[in-house]
């Protein structure tokens, strides 16, 4: 198919009539063959999708949206690249969705730091098109939401999210406002934290696939 992203994609073992999908996103400077490296022992009856990121960073590096540092060294993020990397995503499983037995009501997203960061976007501000999310080493940047978010009707999400309390690249500190953001949302989620830094550990990778 002429896609939007480039992507890698395991079919499922066990063919339904309409299969579940599990969309990975990667985090940044890194691309589509990181989370798919996995995609094996991920559960039979998905399609694993991995989806590349749009922007090239060279040397097989690829990001969802531009991080810049100031001279204080200070991390900014492009939220305007953000958003529309929050809309390419969301079209993108339209296209998905078109052009295989996927079952519109069964579309999770896992992500992985700037992934995970875009995942809480995009099914917050999409939550119809998004069933379940996994959110490894992200945060809520509500600022790359839509504006009517608010509006949306949550009540059917459920978001698995974790964080390394060691993690040097995202601080723990801001993933801990996660759940109390979700909470007041109504939304249903769960948030742990293990002894890591800023990847996933054997025990994260046991912990999303049992809640999935």
């Amino acid at each position: 198919m002429n896609s939007s992203l480039q992507y890698l994609i395991r079919e499922p073992k066990i063919k339904l009539d309409k299969n579940p999908l599990l969309l990975l996103l990667h985090g940044y400077g890194s691309n589509a063959e990181d989370l798919f490296s996995f995609a094996d022992e991920l559960p039979d009856e998905y399609y694993v999708i991995s989806a590349q990121a749009p922007y090239d960073l060279q040397y097989g590096s690829y990001a969802w949206y531009a991080i810049n540092f100031d001279a204080d060294q200070n991390k900014f993020s492009d939220n305007e690249q953000a958003k529309s990397s929050r809309d390419l995503i969301a079209g993108f499983i339209d296209e998905l969705i078109l052009n295989y037995p996927i079952d519109p009501k069964a579309v999770s997203l896992l992500g992985f730091s700037q992934g995970a960061i875009l995942s809480y976007a995009i099914a917050l501000s999409h939550p119809e098109k998004i069933n379940k999310v996994i959110a490894l080493s992200g945060y809520v940047n509500d600022e790359i939401f839509e504006e009517n978010y608010r509006n949306n009707d949550l009540s059917k999400l459920k978001i698995f999210a974790s964080h390394g309390v060691v993690d040097q690249v995202i601080p723990v500190t801001w993933a801990r406002k996660t759940k109390p953001f979700l909470d007041a949302l109504g939304i249903n989620s769960i948030y742990k934290e293990y002894p890591i830094g800023h990847g996933i550990s054997p025990q994260i990778f046991t912990d999303f696939k049992n809640w999935l």
